[in-house]
């Protein structure tokens, strides 16, 4: 089976050079190349690719950027000729990060890279829906204890873990990422409003909209506001309509 994959740098050279270290895979499909977010989004809204290739510093926009305009349902690799946003990288969890000009050798190892999760994934059992009465009992190193949904009043994303916020105040970590979160808490309940946050919709308090029009939510009992990116903000406003 071939993976499917676009190709994202605002440099024709740099996306016939990758298109050509690419082509002596066989198992890897290039089905379209976009210069720009806005090429990005709609080619991956169409055509639904397994993995995509991003340079980070495109012209005049920046590749991490593209998460807040997608749901991320494939594989990321980054390519780019700055170190400096490895870690950043792998903290959004991009599969690989390969640095210009691309080392064939390395390149095997991000596509060895994408077959295994690609594996994995598929020999994984589907998770159980949660809801919002279930107590869900979380192994946590040494420690153990159960979870009430219900009092969980934000999820933030560290990472492969994830920051989970009670109605109590306390915060516990837990290794998990959000994307599990997302597909597993009942939507009638929880919503995530960004890339790196999941809340409570009975935890909310106050929902605004800010001149740029995008919106910020306070919730019961926390002082800090979130940032309801605008991929997301249609979402929420439907859970009110």
């Amino acid at each position: 089976m071939k993976l499917r994959t676009i190709i994202v740098d605002d440099e024709r050279l740099a996306r016939k050079e990758l298109r050509l270290l690419l082509s002596d895979f066989k198992e890897i499909d290039v089905i379209g190349e976009a210069k720009n977010l806005t090429e990005t989004v709609e080619l991956i809204e169409n055509e639904k690719p397994d993995a995509v290739f991003l340079d980070i510093q495109l012209r005049h926009e920046n590749g991490f950027d593209l998460l807040e305009k997608v749901e991320q349902n494939f594989k990321l690799i980054f390519v780019t000729a700055f170190d400096e946003f490895a870690l950043r990288a792998f903290e959004i969890n991009a599969l690989d990060y390969l640095m210009k000009p691309v080392n064939p050798e390395r390149l095997e190892t991000a596509i060895q890279r994408l077959f295994d999760e690609d594996e994995k994934e598929k020999n994984q059992p589907p998770l159980r829906k949660l809801e919002i009465e279930d107590r869900l009992f979380l192994e946590m190193g040494e420690k153990s204890r159960f979870l009430q949904i219900s009092e969980i009043s934000h999820i933030c994303a560290a990472g492969d873990y994830s920051e989970i916020y009670l109605t109590n105040g306390k915060m516990i970590l837990v290794e998990k990422p959000l994307k599990e979160w997302e597909e597993r808490l009942p939507e009638r309940h929880f919503i995530r409003i960004h890339r790196s946050t999941i809340i409570n919709l009975n935890q909310i308090e106050s929902i605004e909209t800010l001149r740029n029009r995008t919106m910020e939510v306070s919730l019961q009992n926390v002082t800090r506001f979130f940032s309801v990116s605008r991929r997301y903000a249609a979402k929420l406003k439907e859970k009110f309509g």
